[in-house]
């Protein structure tokens, strides 16, 4: 599993139909900044809308896995988030021109190959990767999710239908690195008996002979193959031996279950990171993926992500080298130390004492540190950052820009040590810095914040 974020390196296009509306569509993916995500953006809209592909955006899970953002929907996501997911892709936009992503083959591998002729280009930016270090366990109906903790990144996958023409199947995804030559051009299926309240529904506009495999588990008649041919406008449509209808010859024995992962993979990367765990799959559908997702996203925002401190441990800047760098003074100056930084991110920490002058005010037999100076102490930590990308930061001033999403989540209290840890939001241009921050009290969050601000050279 790769360790940095990736885009791609040009834009790639392609054209199709989508499977359920008809429509012929086309999507270009375009590279990305860093902690951009994978956005769908609907071009064809007037003003273009922006659906992030996250679990929390996931509104139908019916037929396929449904995204909506303002009102503005983009159908079957899965197998070209699986393709993204399976080529470490973390940032791209992915432009579409109507509501639904085209079903090609009805696998992911056209996909795949969109992203190759694009190319994979490496970002600064380390990757946040959701480590597993506990058991999850999700479930509805027949179908359950158990993560588990692993060393890499596993997928492991088993179908039963309660048929004799598909049985019980099984696969296995070792690595990442197996998924784009294994399992990418396993193709979408379905039973014969489910097509027509489909067609009744107008659904399936999009289908034709080949890309679905379809399983014949029940015996059908003359008039029931004769309406399927004019359905996929074929001379003559007929089953196999081996109980599949038409003249689709399976890829894999087990190719049913290799969709299945398949489908797994792409609906778990709406979690919005990349998963390291052992993914055990039973009977998988798009609404418990999904639902999966949704929990990974919570236990995310719930998991302590506060860096390690260590008080004896010499810091990368003391008091003396922060005030070479930073204007501000006493009793202004509200950080003590840099403990971590690099290109895109910074790490700092305030102790707070009761000698804090605005305790004398805030408030008397009750000092509690006041929110707008803890928001002010971690945009310090962020002038850090953004004042080392100068050769001469002495001579530049940074000024508030923007503040969004501040949220104060516990409060600070004399004696408290506050770790603030800022991270870039897109990359530093024409001076202005966009950062995304959380602080701490030992493991706990106590206040979050998006800050936009610019740097401008005053001498």
């Amino acid at each position: 599993m790769n360790t940095h974020q990736s885009t791609i390196k040009t834009s790639a296009s392609l054209n199709g139909v989508g499977l359920h509306t008809g429509k012929n569509v086309s999507i270009t993916i375009t590279p990305a900044d860093e902690n951009t995500g994978i956005v769908f953006r609907r071009v064809d809209l007037d003003p273009v809308i922006d659906i992030p592909a996250l679990a929390s955006l996931v509104v139908d899970t019916s037929r396929g896995t449904t995204l909506e953002k303002n009102g503005a929907k983009v159908f079957t996501v899965e197998h070209l988030l699986a393709a993204l997911a399976g080529s470490q892709i973390d940032n791209c936009i992915v432009e579409i021109d109507n509501e639904e992503v085209p079903i090609m083959d009805g696998s992911a591998q056209p996909f795949v190959a969109l992203i190759q002729s694009a190319g994979i280009e490496q970002q600064k930016a380390e990757r946040d990767i959701f480590v597993v270090d506990e058991v999850m366990h999700y479930s509805f109906d027949n179908s359950e999710m158990v993560l588990i903790p692993s060393d890499d990144f596993k997928i492991s996958v088993m179908v039963d239908y309660k048929t004799t023409v598909l049985g019980t199947q099984n696969a296995m995804l070792n690595s990442i690195s197996e998924f784009n030559t294994q399992f990418a051009d396993a193709r979408t299926f379905s039973f014969l008996h489910e097509l027509k309240p489909l067609l009744d529904q107008g659904l399936i506009k999009g289908g034709d002979i080949k890309n679905a495999i379809i399983y014949v588990d029940k015996e059908i008649d003359a008039l029931t193959l004769n309406q399927l041919k004019e359905v996929f406008s074929q001379p003559d449509v007929e089953v196999r031996p081996n109980g599949v209808l038409n003249n689709v010859e399976l890829k894999y024995p087990n190719e049913a279950a290799k969709h299945k992962l398949l489908d797994v993979l792409g609906d778990l990367s709406l979690a919005g990171r990349p998963i390291k765990a052992h993914i055990i799959a039973t009977r998988p559908g798009h609404f418990v993926n999904t639902e999966t997702a949704k929990s990974i996203q919570q236990a995310i925002k719930s998991r302590s992500t506060a860096p390690v401190y260590d008080p004896n441990a010499e810091p990368l800047m003391d008091v003396n080298k922060v005030m070479s760098i930073l204007p501000h003074r006493p009793p202004f100056l509200l950080i003590d130390k840099v403990i971590e930084m690099s290109e895109t991110h910074v790490v700092g920490l305030k102790n707070v004492t009761m000698n804090e002058t605005f305790f004398n005010g805030h408030f008397p037999g009750a000092p509690v540190m006041p929110g707008v100076l803890q928001v002010e102490a971690m945009a310090q930590v962020g002038g850090i950052l953004a004042l080392s990308t100068v050769p001469d930061p002495e001579n530049y001033l940074t000024y508030f820009l923007r503040l969004d999403n501040v949220k104060f989540k516990s409060k600070v209290v004399p004696g408290d040590t506050i770790i603030f840890n800022l991270k870039l939001s897109a990359p530093i241009r024409r001076g202005l810095v966009q950062m995304s921050g959380e602080a701490y009290v030992g493991k706990t969050l106590v206040m979050q914040a998006e800050m936009m601000a610019q740097i401008k050279k005053e001498k």
